[in-house]
């Protein structure tokens, strides 16, 4: 079978996600050199993305619906009538898998059928191996294998500017003091820890002799939630919540030692930037979706959500299940998180 030439990348969102597609475009520009690649996304996952060396992005927006589909088609078919050589449907969800029809191209490579779901398999022509239990990350990159490639390394290479650095290096002083950078919020508000938890490690952390740095995104929630981890310190903790952009938001988290946060977005930018990430898990298993690179410093509560609210442990679960539940991230305890800040700090003298 020829190499293809050209490869279309299906992967809207989210920022986490999208994180760990990186991996798979280095497999990609190391295995196929002379390869095009294009890669259909959504807005802000875009604006992270930037500036990515190799990668033609193409955008589209969620909100302009079957429009935004047809113009979509309309500007492919004007860029290349041929179309591409191979799709990467890389998203299951409905709308993604309705979008990849308006996608020319010859293979159309989705997922294996565990994977599958919302008519996934009616818009692709090939599968990738099955292999349960591995990380998002791992079955992502598992894509560059119907087209002959191994994924033999686990490169990133975040596009981050020089401006964004120099910016992030602005925030506070590179004086000896570790920093523990809190990043609240996931974008399910079922994954969020308790307000108060979150100042009581914090305020641990300055005991210990720690600066805390608190960081999110414009939302009113992530407003809220900044203000009473505040209100509820004893501690003063730097507070740069809506004060960076995409592109500065991995540099702010690569000068952390730590970031603290649940399953989110900047949970696997943090990993992608080569921080160490203290992860909350409950609501969803961190062997499936936490941090990459390295879990040492995760709580995990999984296996007591899915006794609690499913009535069985979580390995017989599906891989993937979520239990977000209400008050499901409240079975994460303070004493847990301290006891993770303190294994990092143990290990990090």
């Amino acid at each position: 079978m020829h190499a293809p030439a050209s490869i279309c990348l299906l992967r809207l969102s989210a920022l986490g996600d999208v994180t760990h597609v990186l991996p798979l475009v280095r497999t990609l520009q190391t295995g196929l050199p002379q390869v095009a690649l294009s890669w259909v996304i959504g807005k802000g996952e875009r604006r992270l993305l930037e500036g990515l060396d190799g990668v033609e992005f193409i955008e589209y927006d969620k909100k302009t619906g079957f429009r935004g589909m047809r113009a979509l088609r309309h500007q492919l078919h004007e860029r290349s009538p041929r179309g591409f050589d191979a799709l990467l449907q890389m998203q299951v969800a409905a709308r993604a898998n309705l979008l990849s029809a308006f996608i020319p191209a010859t293979r159309r490579i989705g997922y294996d059928r565990a994977r599958s779901k919302d008519g996934h398999g009616l818009f692709i022509n090939e599968r990738i191996p099955e292999r349960r239990g591995i990380h998002v990350l791992d079955a992502i990159g598992s894509f560059c294998e119907p087209l002959g490639l191994k994924p033999t390394e686990i490169r990133w290479d975040l596009p981050v500017p020089d401006d964004a650095r120099v910016w992030a290096g602005a925030q506070w002083p590179r004086d000896g003091v570790p920093t523990l950078l809190i990043s609240p919020c996931s974008s399910h508000v079922l994954r969020n820890w308790r307000a108060e938890r979150y100042a009581a490690v914090a305020d641990h952390a300055i005991t210990r002799g720690w600066r805390v740095v608190l960081c999110g995104g414009r939302s009113e929630l992530e407003r809220q939630t900044t203000d009473a981890i505040v209100a509820a310190m004893s501690g003063a903790a730097l507070d740069l919540v809506g004060k960076d952009t995409l592109k500065q938001l991995p540099a702010l988290l690569e000068r952390a030692d730590l970031v603290m946060t649940p399953d989110s977005g900047p949970m696997h930018i943090a990993n992608a930037m080569g921080t160490k990430v203290l992860g909350l898990h409950a609501a969803s298993n961190p062997a499936r979706s936490g941090p990459y690179s390295d879990r040492r410093y995760c709580v995990d509560r999984y296996d007591d959500a899915a006794r609690r609210y499913l009535g069985q442990p979580a390995a017989p679960l599906k891989w993937g299940t979520k239990i977000e539940r209400e008050g499901v991230m409240d079975l994460v305890t303070v004493d847990d998180a301290i006891g993770a800040f303190e294994r990092f700090a143990r290990d990090h003298r």
